[in-house]
């Protein structure tokens, strides 16, 4: 399955972004590749603090292992900063099952459930299926039929979206799930928590040396 298992341990393997200039956050180049579709793309909702300081991209699958582990310390961070833009992108490469998990969770932000949403499948305990996927959505007080409507409504934007992520993720190097983007840096992999707080306050500190 394409690049599902070629997931890279990291404890500290980071690399400026800045570096990457001419293949991603560039200017002049695909507006997929762009800052603002890596960082503020509008058909993504954003968690944690909107207006937040820093932006934080995870490129992720709901059927990885890994994704599913960093999930909740993840999220504790992001709580603990209260200064974090949480942009969490759909790269579903675990197959089929992911790609429609995917699409559905992408549909709830139709009706305002998206975290809601990701929140049921990423932390879901038994493995992912077409029959599953829609009863753990609406024990998270999803409105399945909706979201299937809006899914139905919405296939083109949703598809774009997951496209734009593939492209991107290729773009930064990524070989699985998870992959992040921390401000100017690129992550991939997998890394301690510990670790990533040093990231991020690494990653402020370089936003506010551009600056300056």
């Amino acid at each position: 399955m394409r690049r599902a298992f070629s997931i890279i341990r990291v404890c500290f393997i980071v690399v400026a972004v800045g570096a990457l200039s001419a293949a991603a956050l560039g200017e002049g180049f695909d507006d997929t590749l762009s800052r603002d579709a890596v960082l503020r793309d509008p058909e993504i909702p954003v968690l944690g603090n909107p207006d937040g300081d820093l932006t934080v991209v995870e490129y992720f699958d709901y059927q990885c292992p890994y994704c599913k582990k960093l999930a909740p310390e993840i999220a504790q961070v992001v709580r603990e900063d209260g200064k974090i833009r949480l942009v969490l992108k759909d790269w579903p490469i675990f197959g089929a099952v992911s790609r429609s998990a995917a699409q559905l969770a992408l549909a709830t932000k139709y009706q305002s459930k998206y975290q809601e949403a990701h929140d049921a499948l990423i932390g879901a305990k038994e493995k992912l299926s077409d029959a599953n996927v829609p009863e753990l959505l609406t024990k998270a007080g999803v409105d399945v039929e909706k979201a299937k409507q809006d899914l139905g409504a919405h296939q083109k934007t949703i598809d774009d979206l997951l496209a734009r992520n593939d492209k991107q993720a290729d773009a930064f190097g990524f070989q699985g799930t998870p992959g992040f983007i921390v401000g100017f840096f690129r992550v991939p992999g997998v890394v301690e928590m510990k670790v990533f707080k040093q990231i991020i306050a690494d990653a402020r500190a370089a936003a506010k040396k551009r600056k300056g």
